[in-house]
């Protein structure tokens, strides 16, 4: 598996090596060890799924301190927009997000360190979205910042018509106006 580095400090894309013969394809989804050779200390606790169709778009969503989730995501069927919002106000890259496609053929992975707001947007007709997360949720510590926000300027690839939103979601705050601790 490689761990490829992104414009955003410590947002990695992790891209398996993937075997494939006539039966199929096999690959590692997840190796510790790879993680840590590459400064990478992370202790999973929970495992999420879900399961959406287009135009559905989860996010942005994170988890105040000290809830604050690190989440390794991946999608093993369909294709979304993943993105990820550096929240961490003593970063370079404050307010910048990164976003990629992670669908069922290309099985790339983005490892979102704590102090990120998180979203995806489904691309194909359906997509099974899979996360591991080195934190317990915990309600009360959930905050998001509205997928639409001028200042973040996210293209989401869609039409703006097309995106499903929860009631939740659509009152999400601006950037501006978001509360956290990172």
């Amino acid at each position: 598996m490689k761990v490829i580095p992104t414009d955003i400090p410590d947002l990695f894309v992790l891209e398996p090596r993937i075997f494939t013969d006539s039966r199929g394809f096999f690959y590692e989804s997840y190796n510790e060890s790879t993680l840590r050779v590459n400064g990478i200390n992370i202790d999973f606790v929970q495992d999420n799924q879900s399961y959406s169709t287009y135009g559905v778009l989860r996010g942005l969503h994170y988890q105040l301190h000290p809830y604050a989730q690190t989440k390794l995501v991946r999608v093993i069927r369909g294709r979304v927009l993943d993105v990820a919002v550096d929240l961490r106000k003593s970063s370079p890259t404050f307010g910048k997000h990164f976003s990629i496609e992670l669908n069922a053929d290309n099985k790339l992975q983005l490892l979102i360190p704590q102090g990120f707001a998180h979203g995806f947007v489904v691309l194909s007709e359906e997509a099974d979205f899979l996360y591991k997360c080195d934190q317990y949720y915990n309600k009360a510590s959930e905050g998001g910042i509205l997928f639409n926000d001028p200042e973040l300027n996210i293209d989401w690839k869609i039409p703006s018509s097309d995106i499903i939103l929860s009631d939740k979601d659509a009152e999400l705050p601006l950037l501006r106006d978001a509360v956290f601790n990172f």
